[in-house]
């Protein structure tokens, strides 16, 4: 296949890329370097079968390709909260005009969807069927609606056009690649914990998470991208297992051997309390569930923080 993978130079978007050029697909990497890095993609470049196009997906694209990843759009708050208009254009006008090009080529499209369409979710565990908790006009909200206006569109592209979609509910995910300022807990923590400074816990620290590795996400990722075409999700992928932020923060400072503290700020506007994925769904449709238990994880994602602060400090 001839994939167009979106957002190619980010987190996700990079490891996705690099599976199917791997398995001897084409890859059309598009990416706006917003917040995408390009040495994400770095050791792709050598590949013939890859090509690299700087691109923001609100204006439209011509382009031939047999499918669609989409994974463009700014996903940790410190980003997608300095960028609000940009952040939900991506998520509208961008996926419009994917969809529009997937309509006009009669090819599948996947949408990297996100675990924040639940927002502060009032019920434990999320499965599919639960319609969230919201904040439509909050910080979050460039962000949290504009993936679930994202998810609107794919469905209604695919009941009025045939537009064959698949949406995937990503929980959060960490792992090597990710940006030392991209601002979400873990590589907060990791990075604070190597310069034995303290790790700043928003809250008390009883909030949980469900962290996912990004081998573990990618496989269930690509799982649905080459399922049989009635499986249009959305379906979760995440790790179901539950950790509050106090004990990842403990974990953290155990596995660098840090002397940081553990120290509390307020917490943020419409920061959810509690997130858990229900991965039945995955489970059956996918014969798919995570298998890296989030030590073996940290241990690979502080080794990689190590050498970029290491990188960083020699130039």
């Amino acid at each position: 296949m001839r994939i167009l993978v979106t957002g190619a130079a980010g987190f996700l978007g990079s490891y996705f890329a690099e599976k199917y050029l791997n398995e001897g697909h084409e890859v059309i990497a598009v990416d706006n370097f917003y917040t995408g890095k390009k040495e994400n993609i770095k050791h792709l470049t050598s590949n013939p079968n890859f090509e690299l196009v700087r691109h923001d997906i609100t204006q439209p694209l011509l382009i031939e390709a047999d499918a669609i990843a989409n994974f463009a759009c700014p996903a940790s708050p410190v980003h997608y909260q300095k960028y609000p208009v940009q952040t939900i254009q991506t998520s509208v006008i961008g996926v419009t005009n994917l969809l529009e090009l997937a309509k006009r080529l009669d090819i599948k499209i996947l949408q990297a969807s996100t675990s924040e369409v639940y927002g502060d979710p009032q019920i434990s565990e999320q499965d599919e069927t639960y319609w969230g908790h919201v904040n439509p006009i909050g910080i979050r909200s460039c962000y949290d609606e504009g993936k679930r206006v994202a998810e609107t569109l794919m469905f209604d592209y695919h009941r009025q056009y045939g537009v064959k979609i698949k949406i995937a509910r990503i929980f959060n995910t960490y792992g090597p690649r990710m940006a030392l300022d991209d601002g979400r807990v873990v590589t907060n923590f990791i990075v604070q914990a190597l310069h034995n400074e303290p790790l700043t816990i928003y809250g008390d620290g009883s909030q949980t998470r469900s962290f996912g590795f990004v081998s573990d996400t990618i496989d269930g990722l690509s799982k649905l991208f080459d399922s049989p075409t009635q499986i249009t999700g959305p379906i979760n992928i995440g790790n179901p297992k539950e950790f509050t932020i106090n004990e990842l923060a403990e974990l953290v400072v155990r596995l660098t051997n840090s002397n940081s503290q553990l120290i509390q700020k307020p917490l943020p506007m419409d920061d959810p309390l509690q997130r858990k994925p229900d991965i039945s769904l995955a489970r059956r449709d996918l014969n798919w569930e995570p298998t890296v238990q989030l030590e073996e994880g940290l241990k690979a994602t502080i080794t990689d923080i190590k050498t970029k602060i290491a990188s960083a400090t020699s130039n």
